[in-house]
């Protein structure tokens, strides 16, 4: 797992690690079952607090991205596709759990003075983006 800070982003460092540990997820660069580095250790390499580390961790806990169990690692969560019986998240329960998030955005978005076309190229800029990063990473498994 790595993890750089940026000094530059205005957003709060627990949210950029969090962020970059959900992209690696997306791209398969860290599996379930994957353990994450200790909260010290994380703040030692990053030279964070342990504050901010464990905040990191729990809003990745909060999401379902990972679980902490007092004692352990921290432990990247299954991915509902592979998921065992009973912990699958059905489409419609994602949906539900999404919909106030991505409204939180939109109104943000809004309030910034963006207008609904230039929030759905933002959308599908980092959409693109993404699916870019899962197929070179996609192909560097496979070998080609």
């Amino acid at each position: 797992m790595l993890v750089s800070l940026n000094e530059n982003d205005p957003t709060p460092i627990y949210l950029q690690i969090a962020r970059q540990i959900k992209e690696q997820i997306l791209v398969g660069e860290l599996c379930a079952g994957d353990e994450l580095p200790s909260v010290r250790d994380l703040g030692d390499a990053l030279g964070i607090s342990l504050h901010t580390a464990r905040s990191a961790y729990q809003v990745l806990s909060d999401a379902g991205v990972v679980r902490i169990r007092l004692g352990k690692k921290a432990r990247i969560a299954p991915t509902p596709g592979a998921a065992g019986p009973g912990e699958m998240i059905f489409r419609e329960d994602a949906e539900k759990a999404m919909a106030g998030r991505i409204r939180d955005v939109v109104v943000d978005a809004l309030i910034l003075g963006l207008d609904e076309q230039a929030i759905h190229m933002l959308v599908d800029r980092e959409l693109a983006g993404l699916a870019a990063r899962r197929g070179e990473a996609a192909s560097d498994r496979s070998g080609s």
